[in-house]
């Protein structure tokens, strides 16, 4: 610390100057800007992910009132008796099955109403049925598929996948698969309802991000990105890593672009297996106008530290430079070289006073020279001489500080001298002053509070004269109840400021303070320019708030309601130019 404080000292002036300028201006600056483009950055990104996530509801929120159809349908079917009449009767012949079908037309009335679902069919093990689309045998490659196996080792549970039409093989779609026990004779179907791709990728397709469903499996069901739908993630530039994590928002790399990543899942009742939505922005996309905002303003920190670097060099040059030749005309006089050109004043700044003196300081010493060479034959007259030099040195010595002295009398005889009103109220300002660097934290009396309204009011009626008036009305017995500090004053200033700025003229303040119903019931009011309606409802939502360190209605506000509770907080009334009230309670302490 030593060497630093010795090296800054070792320092030329100007260089001090522009050192000090960059260290307790000019860095703060870069420091302050710097940390609220990045505030301003997190926030960006955080609202987008907020954005996201509520995108990402939505879709679930939509999907479930999909899957929810679905899911209603196929509890209807496993408890229809006449479906189970066809899919258990061995028909005779191919007319009989072809008159049942005719009859029943549940399915088909399901389909007509439902525009969700696009497909129902149940695979039954008997042979005697024909396929007409919504009933057929149960086929040797759907009894080795996984999800038949899935379905019968659940009992009657849903499973979600997404599988191929039988009718349509180039087409597959999200399915929901569960088994169907006939207690008839005791067997199981497969009962298969297609949920319509069209409407799932009219849902997906509101989102701006780009948003993905995945059945158990990995397979993208439905996506506003087309080109990926039916296909197995992993299989796509996207990877495994997404479709193999949990629910949560993450930052990964997606097909080489820094991504967030919101993933959540969806289980439907009485589902053994699961969806996944994944919804992906890239980071860039929504940086885009913070990165400018982050490079303007680099920009115009730059600009704004070389310029004025600059001038502040340039200033300290001037300075220095002038603070130089003083030095070098010093040092011409240390060596009793009285001869040399006046300085240049040049300015009636502390420099040009302080070179004006000098100038007259040598020209005294050498006329008190050119005294003594003339003495110099007779010592009487030497010595007299001699004391007249002392004594006119001493005088030219003593003449700067008695002229230092003499304009800082006067000053501060100007700034003292004045009115009566005026001391009163300096005195009234340093009293409350002095009272507010004494605050503590801890309760004072109401009279305390008061007299600083008081002293905060009679300055402001100094400003304003007769535009303002006010009142306080303090029950005796209510002057020594113990409270926060600062919880009237600031309602006070709030009624002078924003109430009575504006007024002309007739502008009043009233306060009142009285013990009612066990605690203190303090009143606020004035008669100035009012709160609209629209801002008054922003005011009370501001107060319902909890985050703020500012000394004003919601500091207050927040002070009261940590310390005495909800029935203590603030109550505002206004009406425009007709004046503003504010109240609350305080509990009496025990």
């Amino acid at each position: 610390m030593k060497r630093i404080i010795a090296g800054f000292n070792d320092l030329k002036l100007r260089n001090k100057i522009v050192l000090a300028y960059i260290l307790f201006l000019l860095l703060p600056i870069v420091i302050v800007g710097s940390y609220a483009v990045r505030e301003y950055r997190d926030s960006t990104l955080d609202k987008a992910i907020e954005q996201t996530e509520n995108s990402v509801e939505r879709v679930k929120a939509r999907m479930n009132e999909t899957l929810y159809t679905a899911n209603d349908l196929s509890a209807r079917l496993l408890i229809d008796s006449d479906l189970e009449e066809i899919a258990t009767k061995r028909f005779a012949s191919p007319s009989e099955v072809l008159d049942a079908y005719w009859e029943y037309d549940t399915i088909k009335l399901y389909l007509t109403f439902n525009p969700e679902v696009s497909k129902i069919q149940l695979e039954v093990d008997n042979p005697t049925l024909l396929n007409n689309g919504e009933f057929l045998p149960l086929s040797f490659n759907t009894k080795q598929s996984y999800w038949y196996k899935d379905a019968m080792n659940n009992k009657g549970l849903i499973g979600w996948y997404y599988l191929p039409d039988e009718a349509e093989k180039s087409e597959s779609m999200l399915s929901l698969v569960r088994s169907v026990f006939f207690r008839e004779n005791q067997s199981y179907g497969l009962l298969t309802i297609n949920i319509n791709s069209d409407y799932l990728n009219t849902v997906l397709n509101q989102e701006d991000s780009e948003t993905i469903v995945l059945d158990p499996t990995g397979i993208a069901v439905a996506s506003n990105r087309p080109n990926i739908v039916g296909k197995r993630l992993e299989d796509s530039l996207y990877g495994a890593t997404l479709s193999d994590r949990e629910p949560g928002t993450y930052e990964l790399t997606v097909n080489g672009v820094r991504s967030k990543v919101v993933i959540d899942q969806i289980l439907p009742d009485n589902s053994f297996s699961y969806l996944k939505i994944i919804s992906i922005f890239a980071v860039d996309s929504i940086m885009k106008d913070a990165n400018q905002i982050t490079r303007i303003g680099a920009l115009v920190i730059v600009l704004f530290a070389v310029l004025s670097i600059l001038i502040i060099y340039l200033i300290c040059t001037v300075v220095t430079n002038r603070l130089r030749k003083f030095s070098r005309q010093i040092s011409k006089v240390s060596i009793g070289n009285f001869n040399a050109a006046e300085l240049k004043v040049g300015a009636n700044d502390e420099i040009g006073q302080i070179t004006r003196q000098f100038n007259q300081m040598v020209s005294n010493i050498k006329e008190l020279m050119e005294e003594l060479k003339e003495s110099h034959q007779h010592s009487n007259e030497l010595e007299r001489k001699q004391g007249e030099i002392k004594l006119r040195m001493l005088a030219n010595q003593i003449n700067p500080h008695f002229l230092y002295n003499a304009l800082e009398s006067i000053r501060m005889k100007a700034h003292i001298r004045g009115e009566k009103d005026i001391a009163r109220t300096v005195k009234t300002l340093g009293k409350l002053l002095r009272k507010s660097l004494e605050i503590t934290g801890s309760k004072i009396s109401l009279n305390e509070e008061i007299e600083m309204v008081r002293c905060y009011l009679e300055i402001q009626k100094f400003r304003h004269e007769d535009r303002l008036n006010y009142e306080l009305e303090i029950a005796p017995e209510a002057e020594g109840v113990k409270l926060l500090p600062l919880l009237i004053q600031p309602l006070v200033e709030n009624s002078v400021i924003h109430g009575l700025e504006q007024k002309v003229e007739g502008g009043w303040v009233k306060v009142r303070a009285e013990l009612s119903r066990g605690g203190l019931d303090v009143v606020v009011e004035d008669n100035g320019v009012g709160i609209p309606a629209g801002k008054l409802k922003a005011i009370r939502r501001t107060l319902a708030e909890q985050e703020s360190t500012r000394i004003g209605l919601h500091n207050v506000q927040q002070r009261l309601l940590l310390t005495y509770g909800q029935v203590s907080g603030l109550r505002i009334e206004s009406e425009q130019q007709e004046g503003t009230r504010i109240a609350f309670w305080i509990p009496l302490e025990e």
